[in-house]
């Protein structure tokens, strides 16, 4: 049997001998970790920087405005989640938002899809709980034929398209309007999320007005 040099360092090591030769191939389970973890970070999305946040108690002037708006004013059910997709828009630099509700707060949380903008037009999407929304994603990429190692498929790498820039929690809407804004990292969609899931008896009036600035 050849003699072999074996590797040196912290590890497993797999040694393959073969039925036929004897020959022993030796193979560090370390670097085949190591690979895996340098595709795995390939894949994933850059970092996104925090958002610009603030409030201002002009209540009654924004939700006068907002109620004569079409798309103004909804009603965010109990146990909801509405997702506000925004895509960017070629001519602007920065997307902003502000929202107010009445009586109560709601959850809101801001992530990013990096993916091919087709329309600027801006959609809603409302769900019973943000599971839900996990498991349509879900059945999305399930849906999707996968693209290269079929072993691998495009599960994961369709799931390292979406980036968090604010994770959701509640906010004092009822008090102040919220209000906020956020660099474009690059051509993607928006998702703005106002989360009622935790209200098992209150529907929540929403005001907002979403736009871009340059």
């Amino acid at each position: 049997v050849t003699s072999y040099h074996v590797p040196q360092g912290v590890g497993d090591i797999v040694m393959i001998q073969s039925d036929h030769t004897g020959a022993v191939d030796i193979l560090s389970a370390e670097l085949e970790t190591a690979d895996l973890l340098g595709e795995q970070r390939k894949a994933q999305p850059p970092l996104l920087a925090a958002p610009t946040m603030w409030t201002t108690e002009k209540m009654k002037e924004f939700k006068a405005k907002m109620g004569k708006e079409k798309n103004g004013r909804m009603v965010v059910k109990r146990g909801e989640v509405v997702t506000v997709r925004v895509p960017t828009h070629p001519d602007g630099k920065y997307i902003c938002w502000e929202f107010a509700t009445d009586d109560y707060d709601i959850g809101f949380g801001v992530y990013f899809d990096w993916t091919t903008v087709t329309s600027t037009a801006i959609t809603v999407q409302v769900s019973e709980s943000s599971d839900e929304e996990d498991e349509e994603e879900d059945e999305e990429i399930e849906g999707l034929s996968p693209v290269g190692d079929v072993e691998r498929g495009s599960k994961s790498y369709l799931r390292s398209r979406y980036g968090e820039i604010m994770p959701v929690y509640r906010r004092n809407s009822h008090r102040e309007v919220q209000a906020g804004s956020h660099e474009y990292p690059g051509e993607g969609i928006y998702l703005l999320k106002f989360d009622n899931s935790y209200s098992l008896l209150r529907n929540k009036t929403l005001f907002f007005h979403v736009y871009y600035t340059s």
